[in-house]
């Protein structure tokens, strides 16, 4: 099994969330490989100005991949030729959103309705780039559990790793992973297997490794907790929630504007303060700041 950067932890895409800034807090404390946030294959297609934040990566970011969305193939085969693709060295398709916005066009995890189609996107995908192309998808949808079904289409396509989120599009983020499940998809495919859902710490960690998984992705469990990653693998860290949000502010600044950033780090400093004491007054003000020097002032 290949390790990178020596983990088998890996960040989740998580979209709003899972930036530049998040990213490189995630791999100071121990994380293997990232992802971007999903960034859309017909919106890269046709030049969308708004993809640009979301494939900006950091000088300390180790290992980050891109994760792609979208449901054509002629349109996937087309933009992961980019030049703004070609510097990540993983290409992951999105095959496990359960957000309306997305399934609605057929795209997320309504590509689990055609096996067909997961392995038509991922051949094309693999034949048009020369980088590793991974697949992050669910257990099922409409009451289907067909995650083997989709895995092994989207293996037969050419992908080179599956991740496996332990839920149905239906459960949304609700009710537990089904880790068993995940098991069941593990065992009848070849290439290497992700487990993803409700990893939080070393308990569920291991947990999730009793799956027989070779990797292990987080996602809610790092959002506001980029040193789960050192947690779940038990190595000391020290962490400071003020020096972890004026870093990550800090790092935003840098390619977004200010408006932009005001409104990505209320959503992170929520996450960040959540369970602490005062928490409540924090995210008030923070909420209230009209400007990055007010916002910041909270904090000191």
């Amino acid at each position: 099994m290949i390790t990178y950067n020596g983990s088998d932890l890996i960040l989740a895409p998580i979209a709003g969330y899972s930036d530049a800034g998040m990213r490189t807090l995630c791999f100071r404390y121990g994380a293997g490989l990232c992802y971007t946030e999903m960034v859309s294959a017909k919106g890269l297609f046709y030049g969308n100005e708004n993809t640009a934040s979301l494939l900006h990566t950091d000088p300390e970011e180790k290992f980050t991949g891109v994760q792609l969305f979208g449901s054509e193939p002629d349109i996937f085969a087309e933009v992961v030729r980019y030049d703004q693709i070609n510097k990540f060295p993983l290409i992951d398709i999105n095959m496990g959103c359960p957000v309306k916005k997305i399934t609605s066009n057929g795209e997320g995890s309504s590509l689990m309705r055609s096996p067909e189609l997961i392995e038509k996107i991922v051949r094309a995908v693999k034949q048009n780039s020369q980088k590793t192309v991974t697949v992050k998808m669910r257990l099922g949808i409409d009451g289907l559990n067909n995650a083997t079904e989709c895995a092994l289409a989207a293996q037969e396509g050419g992908a080179d790793m599956i991740t496996v989120h332990g839920r149905t599009k239906e459960q949304l983020y609700a009710g537990k992973a089904d880790y068993d499940a995940i098991a069941r998809v593990k065992e009848r495919l070849t290439v290497p297997t992700c487990g993803n859902g409700d990893v939080t710490d070393r308990e569920s960690y291991l947990k999730m490794k009793e799956t027989g998984v070779d990797y292990v992705m987080i996602a809610r469990g790092a959002m506001g907790r980029p040193y789960v990653f050192s947690a779940v693998k038990e190595n000391d860290y020290d962490f400071n929630v003020k020096e972890a949000v004026l870093f990550h502010i800090g790092r935003l600044t840098t390619f977004l504007p200010e408006n932009t950033v005001m409104n990505v780090m209320k959503k992170q400093i929520a996450c960040y303060v959540y369970g602490m004491r005062g928490s409540k007054a924090i995210k008030e003000k923070a909420f209230a700041a009209k400007t990055l020097k007010e916002l910041t002032s909270v904090f000191d």
